[in-house]
């Protein structure tokens, strides 16, 4: 306990201040960002904006992944123009982003809204884990970065969780949730944030983005880093559907009115966007004890584990409309990320040349980036063909012949739901068993289970054969 003290004790002020800041992004962002598929996809007259499941992949799928290729290139110029500046800029386009999803309506504004709010979340996103990279050394780095991570899931964990209690309410109150929580960074920025020291350049900042741009270039130019980068964007890509195609799934299929009736609670008071922040919750709670026994293990072994469990919590979560079985595949899925996913950047620090670790450490983001566009991709057509319930229940009303037509402007996906229910003389309940049952929406973990399976499997060859003894 008295090493632990000292190490605290080692911090300087600025660590807490930016830790700080980084617990209310990631609070703002996760509230948005888990519940983003259902405000998309969901019916109009439920306050959502009723895009296809091909609209919404196409949207969360470019943001996100220009939010982890961006900083490739934001670091850079963080790094010359000043942190500070950077970050009130970063929170002024957070607090307006948010302001404007909640806002527009039309699928081009929200799109561009969305690409607007990933480039405010890039520009922070390099500075934050600069300030913990500089506030750290060899004896406290460990202890640090274990803090920021916390950080990071406490975060995921709160917002969601309120995000799931309000949004039944008025999507409005979720915007309004992240708009304030973000903008409660400007005190941390203005009073308490003191610019680090930085190395003076008279180099221009499109001198200095050019520079970075040859520095990537340099850096893939090893073909055995950039097949392992290929090969993790496959992991990314499964990893994602946690937020691509999960809530969705959940709303669709799993009862979670039962749920929380049988918890005590109110019909309605756990929800799909609850559901999800578990997995911040579980790795809250078992990050250190899964730590401590990966540490004693090759990087890479231990990465294809715990893939191998991931892919194992995608099969419960996707195959089962018992919703204590889910959250038993949440937990899988959790234990899966918190094996391989710290194992990764610990694994990319180890392969990279002394005088390229930066570099490397830059360019792990790649894969994130790809994983997220993929993820778009897969949650689209794919998904909504597969297993999502407005689209199955189009196809049985086609071959049933029924005659469900518009009868305004205004009609919705839930009044075409309860025309079909009408028709066929089915209950909201009975529908969903009968298309379960007809159409077999659970398959989908096949897709989802069977990327992150190939993925481990990739990277078992990679191992065995295309590394040398040195490398694994």
């Amino acid at each position: 306990m008295s090493s632990f003290t000292h190490t605290i004790r080692k911090f300087p002020r600025i660590f807490w201040v930016s830790n700080i800041m980084e617990l209310f992004e990631r609070w703002a962002w996760y509230g948005f960002y888990n519940a983003l598929a259902l405000y998309l996809t969901l019916s109009k007259d439920t306050g959502a904006l009723g895009f296809s499941q091909a609209q919404k992949g196409l949207i969360i799928g470019t943001g996100s992944m220009l939010l982890y290729v961006l900083p490739l290139i934001t670091g850079a110029i963080a790094d010359r123009i000043g942190y500070k500046k950077v970050l009130i800029l970063s929170f002024t386009m957070y607090v307006s982003g948010y302001f404007m999803m909640g806002t527009f309506e039309s699928y081009q504004a929200i799109f561009f809204a969305y690409i607007y709010l990933a480039v405010g979340g890039a520009l922070f996103k390099p500075i934050i884990s600069a300030m913990i990279a500089k506030t750290t050394d060899k004896e406290t780095s460990s202890l640090g970065f274990g803090i920021f991570y916390m950080m990071i899931n406490i975060g995921g964990f709160i917002g969601p969780f309120i995000s799931g209690l309000v949004y039944n309410i008025s999507w409005n109150y979720v915007f309004l949730m992240s708009i304030i929580t973000i903008g409660i960074n400007y005190i941390f920025v203005f009073f308490f944030f003191k610019e680090p020291e930085r190395e003076k350049s008279n180099i221009s900042p499109v001198k200095n983005i050019l520079e970075a741009f040859k520095n990537i270039y340099i850096t893939l130019s090893d073909y055995k880093y950039v097949l392992f980068l290929i090969i993790m964007a496959g992991f990314w890509t499964a990893f994602n559907q946690l937020y691509y195609s999960f809530p969705v799934f959940l709303n669709d299929w799993v009862d979670l009115d039962a749920l929380s009736v049988s918890l005590g609670f109110k019909a309605g008071a756990i929800t799909p966007i609850t559901i999800t922040s578990l997995d911040a919750f579980f790795i809250i709670l078992f990050q250190l004890l899964i730590s401590s026994v990966t540490m004693k293990f090759k990087p890479l072994n231990v990465m294809i584990t715990g893939i191998i469990i991931l892919s194992a919590g995608l099969f419960f979560m996707f195959t089962t409309r018992f919703s204590w079985l889910m959250i038993f595949g949440i937990l899988v899925f959790s234990i899966g990320e918190m094996v391989s996913s710290p194992k990764y950047t610990e694994y990319v620090g180890r392969i990279a040349p002394m005088n390229k670790k930066a570099l490397y450490m830059g360019t792990s983001f790649l894969p994130l980036g790809l994983g997220h566009w993929f993820a778009g991709i897969l949650s689209g057509n794919l998904y909504a063909n597969i297993s999502e319930k407005f689209t199955l229940l189009k196809k049985e009303v086609a071959i049933q012949g029924l005659d469900i037509r518009a009868v305004s402007d205004t009609f919705t996906q839930n009044d075409y739901m309860n025309r079909a229910e009408e028709l066929m003389g089915l209950n909201n309940k009975q529908l969903t068993q009968y298309l379960w049952d007809q159409y077999h929406p659970m398959n989908i973990w096949m897709i989802f289970s069977g990327i992150a399976l190939g993925t481990a499997i990739l990277l078992f060859i990679y191992n065995r054969f295309i590394l040398n003894s040195k490398t694994k």
